[in-house]
C-alpha cells in the first residue's frame, strides 16, 4: 500500500503555495483588508444594521480573490473540463483543502464564507449531474461566475434532519406548481437569484420518494424573506423564508420530479468531505500554534512544554489528527472510485470525527494560550464559532452515528 500523496497533488500544493504569496496575500494586505482576519473580522465583515447580512466591501474582497483564483486556473479545479476545471479528484481536493485550512486564517480560504481559491461548488456538479440543458445554460456558468445565485432550502421550522417529513407542499394546477410553506436557515439567501426548494408533491410523510425540488426565483410573489437569523458565527446568510402561494412552472424542477432528496444527497456529500477535510487542516493549525507558543511561553522560569499538562493533550490532538486525516484520504480515494452512497458511513465517520477534533483542538489551544487565546486576537475563537456549526448542520453528529450505526447493523442500506 502507498500512503503517499500522489506527485501531481503535492505539485499543485506548491502551485497553490506560490499562487498565495504572488496574488493573494499581496490583495489581503492592502487597503487595510487585515480587518477582515485580525481581531476586527466579525465586526469588519457583518453589516448589523442590515439584519447582520455580510458587508458589501467583505463579500466585494472574497469576489476579487475569486476572480483572481479562476483566472489563474485554480478556482474550478475539482470542476470537470467541460465546466472550465481539471477533474480534479476528491482525494486532491480533500488534500487541497487540509492543506490550506492548516495555514490558518486568510483570504486564500476563508471559514465563514467557505469561500476558498479552490472553490467546492456542489451545485454546480448538481446541475451538471441533473440539470436539463435548458437549466444548465443558465446556472452552470452563472453560479460560477456570480451573476446567478442560488440558495438551499431544505430545512423548515419543524423539520432539520427529519427531511422525509416536510411540511412544505407543491401542487400541480395545469402546467404550474403552487408552493406553500416555509423554510429555516435558508443558506446564501442573502443575495440569491434563485432557491433550491424542496417540497413534498406526492407519497406519505416520512417517504423519500415524493419530494421535489423546484429552483424558484426569489422575486416570485409569494416568495418572502420575513427576517435573519443571526448566528453564532456571524455575519448570517441563513433567513426565515416564507412561501404563500407560490407559483412556478414545470420546468424548474430540478431533478426528476419526486426524486429530489437525490439531489441533497449528492449535495451533502460533496461537501461532507472536503469540510471533514477543512477540520483536519485547521486542527493542525491549532496543534501547531498551540506547540509554538508553548515554547516560547515562559512560567515559574521555564518553558511551558516541560508540563505534561500541556504535552499531553496536544500529543493525543496530533495524535487524533493523524488518524482522521488518514481516514479522510482513504474515504476521498474511495469516492473516486465508488458511488458515493457505497461508501456513505465512511463519509459520516470522517465527518463527525474531524467536526469534534477541530473543536477540540481549537478549545485546546485557548487553554494553551490562557488569556490571550480566549481573546479575539487570537484566531481560535473564530475557529471554533464556525467548525462548532458543522456537528450539527448537514447532518448532526447523532445522524452522522446513526448512519454508520444503520450499515453496521443491517438496518440500513449503503444504496
Amino acid at each position: 500500500m502507498d500512503f503517499e500523496l500522489p506527485s501531481d497533488i503535492r505539485l499543485k500544493l506548491e502551485e497553490l503555495d506560490e499562487f498565495i504569496e504572488r496574488e493573494i496575500k499581496p490583495l489581503e494586505r492592502q487597503d487595510d483588508n487585515a480587518r477582515f482576519f485580525d481581531h476586527r473580522r466579525e465586526w469588519a465583515r457583518t453589516d448589523w444594521d442590515n439584519d447582520g447580512q455580510p458587508r458589501r466591501d467583505w463579500e466585494e474582497l472574497l469576489a476579487e480573490m475569486r476572480r483572481r483564483a479562476d483566472a489563474a486556473g485554480h478556482l474550478r479545479f475539482g470542476l470537470p473540463k467541460e465546466l472550465g476545471g481539471q477533474g480534479g479528484s476528491n482525494l486532491a481536493m480533500a488534500a487541497i483543502r487540509e492543506h490550506l485550512a492548516a495555514k490558518g486564517l486568510g483570504l486564500h480560504n476563508d471559514l465563514q464564507n467557505e469561500s476558498s481559491i479552490v472553490g467546492n461548488f456542489p451545485f454546480a456538479l448538481m446541475m451538471d449531474r441533473f440539470g436539463t440543458p435548458e437549466q444548465k445554460s443558465v446556472f452552470l456558468e452563472g453560479s460560477l461566475k456570480g451573476s446567478v445565485r442560488v440558495g438551499f432550502g431544505l430545512t423548515e421550522p419543524d423539520h432539520g434532519s427529519d427531511a422525509t417529513w416536510l411540511e412544505t407542499t407543491g401542487k400541480r394546477d395545469g402546467d404550474e406548481w403552487v408552493i406553500n410553506g416555509a423554510k429555516r436557515f435558508n443558506s446564501g439567501l442573502h443575495s440569491a437569484t434563485h432557491d433550491m426548494i424542496f417540497a413534498r408533491t406526492s407519497g406519505e410523510q416520512g417517504e423519500a420518494r415524493g419530494i421535489t425540488c423546484f429552483l424558484v426565483p426569489v422575486d416570485t410573489p409569494g416568495f418572502k424573506v420575513e427576517f435573519m437569523w443571526w448566528t453564532f458565527n456571524m455575519p448570517t446568510d441563513h433567513p426565515e423564508v416564507s412561501l404563500k402561494d407560490v407559483r412556478v412552472a414545470d420546468s424548474t424542477i430540478f431533478g426528476e420530479e419526486g426524486r429530489g432528496l437525490e439531489l441533497a444527497q449528492t449535495f451533502v456529500h460533496e461537501n461532507r468531505i472536503r469540510q471533514a477535510a477543512s477540520g483536519v487542516g485547521a486542527a493542525q493549525f491549532c496543534i501547531n500554534e498551540s506547540v509554538r507558543y508553548a515554547k516560547e511561553r515562559k512560567v515559574f522560569g521555564k518553558p511551558l512544554w516541560i508540563n505534561q499538562a500541556i504535552q499531553f493533550p496536544l500529543a493525543e490532538l496530533h495524535t487524533e489528527c493523524e488518524m482522521v486525516r488518514t481516514l479522510v484520504y482513504k474515504t476521498a480515494w474511495q469516492l473516486d472510485r465508488e458511488h458515493h452512497m457505497d461508501v456513505t458511513d465512511k463519509v459520516s465517520m470522517c465527518n463527525y470525527r474531524a467536526n469534534r477534533l477541530v473543536c477540540d483542538a481549537a478549545d485546546r489551544a485557548i487553554q494553551v494560550h490562557g488569556g490571550i487565546g480566549y481573546t479575539r486576537h487570537k484566531p481560535f475563537e473564530h475557529i471554533y464559532r464556525h467548525h462548532r456549526r458543522y456537528k450539527i448542520t448537514e447532518g448532526s453528529d447523532e445522524i452522522q452515528l446513526r448512519r454508520v450505526a444503520g450499515i453496521l447493523f443491517g438496518r440500513a442500506a449503503k444504496r
